[in-house]
């Protein structure tokens, strides 16, 4: 992931602040607060396992979207962002899937109590695609109940849906699966591609190399109708769009920026500053 969307020193002290604050009074309902309102489905936490509480601050901030970045190191699956920054006990099962599992278990069948939607979880493979997916495919199996699943093209949604990116070697063996417990992260060359929904939900791409507009002055006429002919030809196909390395130091020029995306209808809006987009999505609930 571009610089623009790594986490300054003071974005740490505050989700470290936010984390302290707002600690679960019990593990069954660890980073929820029934008198918070509903989940703010267009969030989506990059590198969250970089946050002092991977998942729960995320879901203390009422997100629906979270981003592991994996390694498949001995057949283990390690959560870091770097192969400098793996450690043994950092995996995805105790980061994200055990406590996701025993969540949903708390809460009848949901990540947040009450609420049917789907929290995105997307897996970013960081080691070889291919070997990493089919390792990683057994682990999913292992939870059932949790995941949407895709047989035969047929979609059942589950409380948990997963979403692989990274590696594009990944997409092989997930296209000659007949049952996938697992969706594909699609890119702008993928958009009105044969693949459907059902294989590429979620269409991603870099901010940066497609948009010269970081949020300061006038957003360009051209680049807001590209903008919106890409968000227009996803939701036709009913696919969900994505941007990363868009900007995330606090200020107006962020704002704009993320203005700009929820007026073109973009699905998950990205960042590192938790606080920041929740208040700022707080005060566009209409959006």
């Amino acid at each position: 992931m571009a610089l623009t969307t790594r986490r300054t020193a003071l974005t740490t002290l505050g989700a470290a602040l936010a984390g302290s604050i707002a600690l679960p009074a019990a593990p069954a309902s660890a980073g929820e607060h029934t008198h918070r309102p509903r989940p703010l489905w267009r969030a989506h936490a990059h590198n969250d396992y970089e946050h002092p509480r991977p998942l729960l601050d995320a879901l203390d901030h009422r997100f629906g979207s979270v981003e592991a970045d994996i390694h498949l190191v001995d057949g283990q699956l390690l959560v870091a962002h770097d192969p400098e920054d793996l450690d043994p006990t950092r995996t995805l099962e105790s980061l994200y899937l055990d406590p996701l599992a025993a969540r949903v278990r708390a809460h009848h069948g949901s990540v947040y109590r009450g609420c049917r939607g789907s929290l995105h979880l997307l897996i970013d493979i960081k080691t070889e695609g291919s070997s990493t997916y089919l390792e990683l495919d057994r682990h999913l199996r292992r939870y059932r109940h949790l995941f949407t699943t895709c047989v035969r093209g047929h979609v059942n949604r589950g409380p948990v849906t997963a979403v692989i990116s990274g590696d594009r070697a990944a997409r092989a063996p997930m296209e000659a699966q007949t049952v996938r417990r697992a969706f594909y992260d699609g890119r702008l060359t993928d958009l009105g591609s044969p693949a459907p929904a059902s294989f590429i939900p979620l269409i991603s791409d870099n901010w940066a190399l497609n948009f010269t507009w970081q949020g300061v002055g006038a957003f360009p006429d051209a680049e807001r109708q590209k903008l919106r002919g890409i968000t227009k030809a996803a939701h036709r196909r009913g696919q969900k769009v994505r941007f990363w390395a868009t900007p995330d130091l606090a200020g107006p020029a962020r704002d704009a920026l993320w203005a700009e995306l929820l007026a073109a209808r973009v699905d998950h809006l990205n960042t590192d500053d938790l606080a920041g987009l929740e208040a700022f999505l707080d005060a566009h609930r209409t959006a």
